[in-house]
């Protein structure tokens, strides 16, 4: 069992310097991952005028102050990002920390602001397309081979993208609500799994746990080691938390 921290890339965490004395107590305290949210702007009626930072900005920063607690983006939408962008910026963060980048996908939400709103692909169907596809391109980048790919969405020709990841690998994890099946056979083809209920901000029970592991187990063909993340909240009282 490890322990990590979630942030969002807003309001206070959207300050650098914030970010970078924060990261710091964080490793200093025992944790062992801090992650951040990959947004652009959210409900305009709570956080109209609240400032955000790029997530790989931030990630970059937490890198630069810690030694070695894992880090990542939870979870990055690739349905508005393109594959060959990510991998670059997820390598490069993976270099800097010495191997310790996952990085966490998705479809992403509120489809409405993130999406809509920015002229991108609003419904399931096609993001969870170039979800798929774009998971496909990045495996193809990270090995460092010059490639072609043709798919629905995307076309490369004789491309590379150099280094490779640090350890030849970063793991991916997959986000998805539960109790949808799509994104847990998903999440069998990688590394982990964040799933958060389909009733959010309802908590996964422990039986909610269970069957989910078992319904990825039917799916997963790969012997290597897989990881269920999962999101809580920390008391404000010291001994609750």
């Amino acid at each position: 069992m490890k322990y990590a921290i979630n942030i969002p890339n807003y309001g206070e965490f959207s300050d650098p310097n914030f970010i970078k004395k924060f990261a710091s107590d964080v490793e200093k305290s025992g944790w062992d991952g801090l992650f951040i949210w990959d947004h652009i702007q959210l409900y305009p009626e709570y956080l109209r005028g609240t400032p955000f930072i790029d997530p790989w900005a931030a990630l970059n920063i937490i890198a630069m102050n810690t030694s070695n607690i894992k880090l990542g983006s939870f979870v990055t939408p690739l349905s508005r990002r393109r594959p060959w962008q990510v991998s670059r910026q997820i390598v490069s963060l993976d270099h800097l920390s010495e191997g310790r980048a996952m990085l966490g996908v998705g479809l992403g939400t509120p489809v409405e602001f993130e999406f809509g709103a920015f002229g991108e692909a609003t419904d399931d169907k096609t993001r969870a397309e170039l979800l798929d596809e774009s998971l496909e391109i990045i495996l193809k980048l990270w090995t460092g081979e010059a490639i072609d790919h043709t798919g629905k969405h995307y076309h490369l020709t004789d491309v590379q993208i150099l280094p490779k990841p640090y350890k030849g690998h970063i793991p991916i994890f997959i986000a998805g609500q539960w109790p949808n099946k799509r994104p847990m056979r998903r999440a069998a083809n990688y590394d982990g799994v964040v799933p958060i209920s389909n009733n959010w901000p309802e908590k996964l029970s422990p039986n909610d746990i269970g069957d989910i592991l078992s319904y990825i187990s039917k799916y997963r063909i790969s012997d290597k080691q897989f990881e269920l993340m999962v999101g809580g909240e920390t008391p404000d009282d010291k001994d609750k938390a």
